[in-house]
């Protein structure tokens, strides 16, 4: 398994992380997220959730606060209010939020839901992503799902038994509107670390899996 730095020395890390729904960064990147804040201090971040309902978008306000804490660099956060399952008909002004987002905001590396995700609102997302941003580097994530759609992943940000958990913790502290669904569970959400993790003989036996289908060196 061959591993690479994220970035040259000294080019700073800007960062767009890009959600349908108000857990789907935290569920897909979270561990990630952590990481990259921990290692690069001065990191952007352009944080966007796309539906919401008043109480969600709360929730992912604090989520969206708790992952990123210690940024030092310019940090924002949109949560949108689109209708959960229906983003695909609103089509014209999700695509007009994207190229907003695309004005205001220069990003060196792109976290978006992966293209084959069986859930609509997921797709339309990375259709966009891919349709706005050309020439960047773009991470597709991964979120479990009665679907079954998982795929292979390529790319993986390795963790440590500490960084999972505190990805954990997290999710479960400020989602407290799905803990009642049957795979919003702790022992989920490490089980496909572990499984990403052996596939990337991570060191501390943990990762999180992401497609990339473009690379330039």
């Amino acid at each position: 398994m061959n591993r690479v730095a994220l970035s040259p020395v000294g080019l700073r890390l800007r960062l767009l992380a890009l959600g349908a729904h108000c857990d789907d960064i935290e569920i897909g990147a979270g561990g990630t997220i952590l990481r990259l804040v921990a290692e690069h201090r001065d990191l952007d971040v352009r944080w966007v959730v796309f539906c919401s309902t008043p109480e969600r978008a709360k929730e992912a306000r604090a989520a969206a606060a708790a992952f990123l804490e210690g940024a030092a660099g310019n940090v924002s956060v949109t949560v949108m209010d689109f209708r959960d399952g229906f983003l695909p008909y609103a089509g014209t002004a999700v695509k007009e939020a994207f190229e907003e987002i695309k004005s205001e905001f220069d990003p060196t590396m792109i976290l978006t839901h992966a293209r084959d995700d069986r859930h609509q609102d997921h797709r339309i997302v990375s259709d966009l992503t891919w349709n706005t941003w050309r020439d960047h580097l773009v991470l597709e994530y991964e979120v479990p799902k009665y679907d079954g759609d998982f795929g292979s992943p390529n790319v993986f940000f390795q963790l440590t038994a500490e960084e999972l958990d505190r990805k954990v913790d997290l999710l479960v502290k400020h989602f407290p509107s799905q803990r009642t669904r049957q795979w919003f569970t702790r022992d989920l959400f490490q089980a496909v670390a572990r499984i990403r993790g052996m596939e990337s003989a991570a060191p501390g036996g943990f990762a999180e899996g992401f497609t990339v289908r473009k690379l330039a060196v």
